[in-house]
């Protein structure tokens, strides 16, 4: 790990660089952060145009190497052979007639986890058959000098070898048992900066709510806003939104935490000052539960009601339509007003309530089961500060993996920068999930 910090910060060539990372990471656990440093290495010193295109590719290429590299980490593939011989013995014991009910439905269950992993795992063993069998083809036809034959076989061993580079990158994520909370919807709650940065907190947190409704929409996903507060010079104070749609847990639960903003402020006091000026919002996502999941009883509430703030029509501000709900025995507290309609608002508020009791629910049973070795992207606090946003320079900057990407507002849009940002993050957690349960596993 020294080895890899050290490689970065020094002047040397490219070529000493990636030998000298293959040298670090080969056969060792560290091989997972070498797709991390060597990343930030190549945006720091790679040119923006054709050769950053180049070196993006030369990226991709090394992610399919560090996939080959991983599994043929003998820990990984021992407990890939662990896995796969499971799946037989689980298979084989589901033909016994003599197993009890029970017996049946936990080998059912367990037989149904492991089926997307022995799936892959079988495919790719038909796929090296196949490259085995067209290799053949072109050595006979070399040695014919058919050359339309040979032609014809080189291709076909191109795309073997890309579906087999596919299918390793699937089969070390179906090794990951997948969060039970990934396919559910989310509340996604957004709140500006109270110490630092005054406007320019609320500006950046109107955008960043803004860039997660582009997203959901990128991904054609519903947009359903619960609360929004308003600031001065178009800014946010507070905001919530419910996005529902295919996996969107999993794809927005690495978004939680805080953002951090440096730029010289265009409208609002700030902006007099004509220098960089720092601000932070925070994004909390909370996986939306089933009402089954969470049960509030009615004793256990207290609910205020008050007039809504702000401007938005006559009867807004004229009657107690906004509502305010405390759980007293865990002190959370949430507020709605977006509706003119004293129960509808009720109703939102029910929804970002019970989320927010699943969340903290979620927090005590992670804290229970989390190893001392954190995943790469983070402990998923929602203090932790996970992204820099410097309008200066035009750089994001993810703080959990060393992701660097340029083009602040092609960024902003929500489309795909933020999906590959996201890619990234989902990639790293992935596999130190992996490296955590190979290395649980021979405990």
């Amino acid at each position: 790990m020294k080895n890899c910090i050290c490689f970065i910060g020094s002047q040397l060539s490219k070529q000493r660089f990636l030998l000298a990372m293959a040298g670090a990471a080969h056969g060792s656990r560290q091989c997972a952060l070498t797709h991390r440093y060597y990343q930030q290495w190549n945006w720091r010193r790679t040119p923006r145009g054709p050769a950053g295109l180049y070196t993006q590719q030369l990226t991709r290429r090394h992610c399919q190497h560090f996939s080959k590299e991983l599994l043929q980490q003998e820990s990984v593939q021992r407990y890939l052979e662990k896995m796969i011989e499971e799946y037989r013995q689980v298979t084989q014991r589901l033909n016994n007639t003599a197993l009890t009910e029970s017996e049946r439905r936990t080998m059912s269950r367990r037989q149904i986890e492991l089926s997307p992993m022995a799936t892959v795992f079988q495919q790719s063993q038909r796929a090296v058959k196949d490259l085995k069998d067209v290799q053949a083809i072109i050595e006979s036809a070399e040695a014919g000098e058919d050359t339309q034959m040979l032609e014809l076989a080189k291709e076909e061993q191109k795309g073997i070898r890309k579906l087999i580079e596919a299918l390793q990158i699937k089969l070390l994520q179906s090794l990951v048992p997948s969060d039970k909370h990934d396919a559910s919807d989310v509340i996604v709650e957004v709140a500006a900066g109270r110490t630092t940065g005054g406007d320019i907190c609320q500006q950046f947190t109107r955008e960043i709510f803004e860039m997660y409704q582009n997203f959901a929409s990128y991904k054609q996903w519903a947009f359903e806003v619960l609360n929004y507060t308003p600031a001065e010079y178009g800014g946010l104070h507070h905001a919530a939104a419910r996005i529902a749609g295919e996996s969107v847990y999993r794809h927005f639960k690495y978004e939680g935490g805080m953002h951090r903003v440096q730029r010289i402020p265009e409208v609002g006091l700030s902006s007099r000052m004509q220098r960089i000026h720092t601000g932070t919002m925070m994004v909390i996502v909370l996986p939306q539960p089933d009402e089954v999941d969470v049960i509030i009883e009615p004793k256990d509430l207290r609910i205020d009601t008050f007039r809504s703030k702000g401007a938005g029509g006559q009867s807004v501000n004229t009657t107690d339509s906004a509502v305010r709900l405390v759980h007293i025995p865990t002190g959370i507290t949430v507020e709605c007003q977006q509706e003119r309609s004293q129960l509808q608002n009720r109703e939102t508020a029910m929804r970002m309530l019970r989320a927010r009791i699943y969340q903290q629910l979620i927090e005590k049973e992670t804290e229970q089961r989390q190893s001392a070795r954190k995943l790469q992207v983070g402990t998923r606090s929602q203090s932790e500060r996970i992204r820099t946003y410097n309008f200066t320079q035009d750089r994001v900057t993810d703080h959990r993996i060393s992701y660097v990407t340029r083009d602040i507002k092609e960024f902003l849009s929500g489309g795909e920068l933020l999906e590959e940002l996201i890619s990234e993050l989902l990639k790293s957690a992935e596999t130190e999930a992996l490296l955590e349960l190979v290395e649980n596993s021979r405990n």
